[in-house]
């Protein structure tokens, strides 16, 4: 009988040795469809600017990192049951966020901005709301939120989707597309032909890592590694990385890069 306790003794602590322990990942939520942030790479798996910060900050910490793909307007939901213990997805911290989670100290400086049919005669978000027009938004994002709240007579386009947004300006469907300015200058590059940016941000913004409320001791790890990660260079080597061509964009421009 003691052989065979011992037996299963071992047995499930080679078990438990092979497999890593539950509370020594770090389950981050990200959604997987914003290039160059939140990608995948040909072979499926997660790759990107924010996939790179995830594991070195996990690498920071001691801690095993396992990606969640979790559609945007779900990681705050997913953040506050525990499903997952970050978020790390280009997310911008605003206040009405922060009623819900907490926000790391910021680590990438954007703004909203304005991607227009090539035909538009729009030349400021003033010129977007007004009678007979249609703009887009994504929904779940900054974009969406300035919209409703202060687009009163231009028609807002809800769509679940980035690529729509674009289509419906493409094809001159919607006016405008509010959006952040990376994506905007991207989206523009991809349609030369048929769009034309607004690239000068009419609301600033910065991007934060989201960590659930009360977690204070996480809180303070991550605001710890963003300062050891930026004091090396870290930032400087992902934008190199992934941005060599947009921050050289940006600096003809006379645009301050993110980082």
């Amino acid at each position: 009988m003691k052989i065979i306790f011992f037996t299963c003794l071992v047995f499930l602590c080679a078990v438990s040795g092979c497999a890593p322990k539950a509370h020594d990942r770090l389950i981050v939520g990200m959604e997987l469809a914003y290039p160059p942030f939140e990608m995948t790479d040909e072979k499926g798996a997660p790759s990107g600017v924010s996939v790179d910060l995830a594991q070195a900050l996990g690498k920071y910490l001691g801690r095993e990192v396992q990606i969640e793909n979790t559609p945007f307007d779900g990681l705050i939901p997913a953040l506050k049951t525990g499903n997952i213990d970050l978020i790390i997805s280009s997310m911008t911290a605003t206040p009405e966020r922060a009623q819900s989670i907490d926000f790391s100290d910021p680590y990438l400086k954007t703004g909203l901005c304005l991607l227009l049919n090539k035909n538009s005669t729009i030349q400021s978000i003033q010129d977007v709301d007004q009678p007979g027009k249609t703009v887009a938004v994504k929904k779940g994002t900054t974009g969406h939120s300035y919209a409703t709240d202060q687009i009163k007579q231009a028609q807002v386009l809800v769509l679940d989707k980035e690529s729509a947004c674009v289509l419906e300006v493409v094809q001159g469907k919607a006016d405008a597309f509010i959006y952040d300015q990376m994506s905007t200058y991207q989206n523009w590059k991809r349609n030369e032909e048929a769009t034309r940016p607004l690239l000068k941000p009419f609301k600033e913004e910065a991007w934060a890592i989201g960590v659930r409320k009360g977690n204070v001791e996480l809180l303070e790890k991550v605001n710890q590694f963003l300062k050891d990660f930026q004091a090396k260079k870290g930032f400087e080597e992902l934008g190199d990385r992934y941005l060599k061509d947009q921050k050289e964009a940006f600096r003809k421009l006379g645009f301050p890069f993110y980082f």
